[in-house]
């Protein structure tokens, strides 16, 4: 069974190698999830990032990052959501997804905004997003290299948050 909880020092070692095995990220997209996962440890009073972990009997599964986004009410970003290889399919990503749904809607947050690639080899993480009630916003041309396209997906919440 799948538990989500806070992220702790010892996930660290876990979650490298679950970016590094989804052989979806290129090494500067690593040590951006890096920087961010090492704030959420180092700085535990910042709330910029929050990072949730999936546990299956103490093993790490996957994770997401997510937070406020600077200078709105109710606006959230979902920064990182990986699986670990091995597990991906079986409902653990989505599992994440409602869970920052959840506490984005406890925070009454309103809106969450999710970037990604439009590169054929995240075919599928656009699909996942459309699946689960995302919406593209907008589609920014060749943003991080020739080619590759900036897909900016969006999930509004229910009127009573705002």
């Amino acid at each position: 069974m799948i538990t989500i909880r806070a992220l702790q020092s010892s996930d660290r070692a876990d979650l490298v190698k679950i970016l590094n095995d989804t052989d979806m990220f290129i090494k500067a997209e690593i040590d951006v999830a890096l920087e961010l996962i090492d704030t959420a440890l180092n700085k535990p009073n910042q709330t910029d990032y929050i990072i949730r972990v999936a546990v299956d009997n103490s093993q790490v599964m996957g994770y997401v990052c997510f937070g406020p986004t600077p200078a709105t009410a109710g606006t959230y970003d979902l920064y990182w959501i990986a699986v670990a290889p091995h597990v991906q399919g079986k409902g653990i990503g989505k599992e994440l997804l409602n869970h920052v749904e959840t506490e984005v809607h406890a925070r009454c947050g309103y809106l969450i905004v999710i970037e990604t690639s439009s590169r054929e080899k995240y075919l599928p993480t656009r699909n996942f997003y459309l699946k689960n009630g995302y919406t593209v916003a907008a589609q920014i041309k060749d943003f991080y290299r020739p080619g590759d396209d900036r897909v900016i997906f969006v999930k509004y919440f229910k009127e009573e948050n705002k």
